[in-house]
């Protein structure tokens, strides 16, 4: 059958859009964490963003389960925070996965902890220890400056991927950049009240926090990162809290209460659950609200 000119301007006309729209197809983003789809979402809004895990679960321990390695497949570009902290779960998954796209930092893997400078890095590392990182603390997000650098880092991995959207992610990051910047001081002058407070919390989550608003964790409620507390070692946090310098006991969304609240009836602390990510509380429906919500939690205290 002959098919003349007329005949193939039409069928390119009916087929057009559908062309074009593989042309521009959207950047299929995979998050391990909340925090980082939230990130992915402001630099890229038209992204299709998917978060492995929510604020209520411990990054830590995470099953590769079968809907995750099918999310994985489809990926673009996987973002997690790094630091060792998937260990335990993201290479089974990128086997699982079969997907080369995503296995290497060189093409669309990104690691945000690769892009600033970690507090807490150690050389050596054992057992012993309970669940340390060599590579730093990798709960960077609340460090406001070097979450501004993982922005800056992560919309340069966007270009790489999607050359054809650069002008886009350079806007997205001006304008992400504009308004965070614009947060830092605000958030800097409703919680200078802060400075020098001491409190009692879980492993070194809010390790970020503390650091940029002056804070200081005398003690962990854990006898060993990733031990859970036991009765002889609560009874010490007692103890410690009797000198009278604690502010409050905080955990996380995901950290199991009990040993916090045990504590907090023996010595009358307030007991404070903080957002440990996008989602954790109602409050915190974006990056910019996790900040609001963490601070105002922590000034009503103090």
């Amino acid at each position: 059958m002959r098919i003349n000119s007329k005949t193939l301007i039409a069928i390119g006309a009916l087929f057009s859009p559908f062309l074009a729209g593989s042309a521009n197809a959207q950047l299929n983003v995979f998050a391990c964490e909340p925090e980082y789809a939230a990130l992915s979402q402001e630099l890229a809004p038209d992204a299709k963003v998917y978060s492995a895990t929510s604020a209520l679960q411990d990054p830590h321990q995470v099953q590769a389960r079968p809907s995750l390695i099918a999310k994985m497949r489809q990926a673009d570009l996987v973002v997690c925070a790094g630091a060792d902290l998937e260990i335990g779960w993201l290479p089974m998954l990128q086997m699982k996965a079969s997907n080369n796209k995503v296995r290497s930092t060189d093409n669309g893997l990104f690691y945000a902890a690769e892009h600033i400078e970690t507090l807490d890095q150690l050389e050596n590392v054992d057992r012993s220890m309970g669940d340390v990182h060599a590579k730093g603390n990798p709960h960077l997000h609340f460090d406001p400056s070097r979450l501004l650098q993982v922005a800056d880092a992560l919309s340069a991995k966007m270009t790489q991927l999607d050359p054809d959207s650069a002008t886009s992610y350079q806007a997205n990051l001006a304008a992400f950049s504009e308004k965070w910047q614009k947060a830092i001081p605000q958030w800097e002058e409703k919680a200078a009240g802060l400075k020098g407070k001491k409190v009692i919390a879980y492993h070194s989550s809010f390790r970020y926090l503390f650091n940029w608003l002056g804070m200081e964790q005398v003690a962990d409620l854990e006898p060993k990162p990733g031990i859970p507390p036991s009765s002889s070692h609560l009874a010490k946090l007692v103890s410690r809290s009797q000198e009278g310098d604690v502010m409050a006991i905080l955990f996380t969304s995901y950290q199991d209460d009990r040993g916090a609240n045990w504590l907090g009836e023996r010595t009358d602390l307030p007991v404070i659950m903080l957002p440990m990510s996008v989602g954790g509380n109602d409050e915190s429906k974006d990056l910019f609200s996790l900040y609001d919500s963490v601070i105002s939690l922590l000034t009503e205290v103090q």
